[in-house]
């Protein structure tokens, strides 16, 4: 069967869904980036909303995590002015995030109990006996 990522054919972009991307920054906590809708000639596109969207990064252990959000807003001013508050909003998400994967990672961990028999005690004298330790298990 043909890779459908080999089709090149049907490679197209939208003339009806066009934006043209505008970028401001305050070069202290973020970015706003500005997506407003245009025509296929570039003309604005008034029947369709501007689409605000705010960056910021949060430092983590392993790194800078960027986080992108949406602002609700009808002007760049009004963006401005939500920024905060969206970025507040999508930071709380992110780390709400982040402890439930931490939270799932924990929970994957499979610990046998004392004399629980690990590996054995299968009917008709399979692999018997356990695994020494009182089933608990020692991270470094």
């Amino acid at each position: 069967m043909a890779n459908p990522n080999d089709r090149t054919d049907d490679i197209q972009m939208d003339a009806s869904s066009l934006s043209r991307e505008e970028i401001y920054t305050d070069r202290r906590f973020g970015t706003l980036r500005v997506l407003v809708p245009v025509d296929a000639n570039g003309k604005q596109d008034p029947s369709r909303p501007t689409v605000y969207t705010g960056e910021a990064q949060i430092m983590t252990q392993v790194g800078a995590l960027p986080i992108s959000f949406e602002i609700e807003a009808d002007s760049l001013a009004a963006a401005v002015k939500g920024y905060g508050a969206a970025a507040k909003a999508a930071l709380e998400r992110t780390m709400k995030e982040l402890a439930d994967i931490r939270r799932q990672q924990q929970t994957g961990l499979v610990i046998p109990q004392a004399g629980g028999g690990g590996l054995g005690g299968l009917p008709g004298g399979g692999l018997g006996g356990g695994l020494p330790g009182g089933g608990k298990i020692h991270l470094p």
